[in-house]
């Protein structure tokens, strides 16, 4: 078998299909092979859904191949019953004889077992295909597991000029909209691949904005808001409409039912916030502003991905971009928007 990287990427491709559909769960496809020819795939298409490999061996409507098939997946078969039963019991179960799969899983309920369960039962196992490739596939995953805390992208858009924002007194409100109308269809696709989304309180006060994904089809994501000394009325921004979930991360003691949730981390350190929401079981966050969020992100090195956007906007004055030395992953333009992706070293 000469074609372990050319099924792989099928397998990335399939995977990608349920982008912001089954966290915290892995993405995950894979592909069946019978004499150099994919007979069936399938992938993980939602939360708490039917695994890839069972979708995969769903698809084959003649299951005598199976026995004389190579069965392709991204990540290792899971090894133990979660919301649904083992993957690798199933391999086993319609003796597929040949296993190709990208990486390891490093969540420690699987950690090498799904693999140790196939090879003992006979099953002829190649491990490491595009090795990179996968755990890239599945950084969110694997941060969330191994760092304890989740995968972190900072988010802005610039002036031409480098500025965030316009000077302001206190009565001015309202976004300053830097990039493109069309742009937003991309940063809400952004948001729907994320599962939260989080600001801080004076972003709420001064641009009222939603943090949903209401341009594209897709989940909202969480909205998390660092208010430490519950300074809003949230009932009196868009953000207490109830049309994603909201929590707030607060000192303060509420009482009574506002729609929004209230919670309190250890302390207000970037650490601390992240630990709260690892334990909240968010694998992502996408972190929109304001400039004193962004940089308590930056200073402290917590995070993992920068998208600055930098519009054809000149503003001349008013609130400096933040600064980030970090290797520029990609660019590309959206419209007239120019889009920088950094990846932290």
């Amino acid at each position: 078998m000469h074609n372990h990287e050319q099924y792989m990427r099928r397998c990335f491709q399939l995977a990608l299909k349920a982008k912001g559909y089954v966290a915290p769960n892995p993405l995950v496809g894979s592909v069946i092979v019978f004499e150099d020819k994919i007979i069936g795939e399938g992938y993980h298409i939602n939360y708490g859904e039917a695994h890839a490999e069972v979708n995969a061996v769903k698809s084959i409507s003649d299951k005598t191949l199976l026995a004389k098939s190579t069965l392709y997946v991204n990540l290792e078969p899971c090894a133990h019953h979660g919301k649904t039963p083992p993957c690798a019991d199933l391999i086993v179960a319609n003796k597929i004889p040949r296993v190709v799969i990208g990486c390891v899983d490093s969540f420690s309920e699987v950690a090498g077992k799904g693999i140790e369960k196939l090879r003992a039962a006979g099953i002829d196992v190649t491990v490491g295909i595009l090795e990179k490739e996968s755990r890239e596939l599945n950084i969110r995953f694997f941060t969330f597991h191994e760092k304890k805390r989740p995968y972190v992208i900072l988010k802005w858009a610039q002036s031409s000029d480098g500025f965030i924002d316009i000077k302001r007194d206190q009565n001015q409100k309202g976004i300053v909209w830097i990039s493109e109308p069309g742009t937003k269809s991309l940063v809400h696709q952004w948001r729907h691949e994320e599962a939260a989304i989080l600001v801080g309180w004076k972003t709420i006060a001064t641009d009222n904005p939603h943090l949903t994904c209401r341009e594209v089809k897709g989940n909202n994501p969480i909205r998390i808001v660092i208010d430490e000394n519950l300074r809003l009325d949230y009932n009196a921004f868009n953000i207490g409409d109830r049309k994603a979930k909201t929590i707030v991360l607060t000192s303060k003691i509420v009482i009574g039912d506002s729609g929004l949730q209230f919670i309190s981390p250890e302390n207000f350190s970037v650490e601390s916030i992240l630990k709260k929401l690892w334990e909240l079981n968010l694998q992502s966050v996408i972190i929109e502003g304001g400039k004193t969020t962004l940089e308590n992100f930056i200073s402290t090195n917590l995070w993992d991905e920068a998208r600055i956007i930098t519009g054809q906007t000149c503003l001349e004055d008013g609130v400096l971009a933040p600064k980030l030395n970090a290797k520029i992953e990609s660019t590309f333009t959206f419209g007239n928007d120019h889009i920088q992706i950094l990846k932290h070293a």
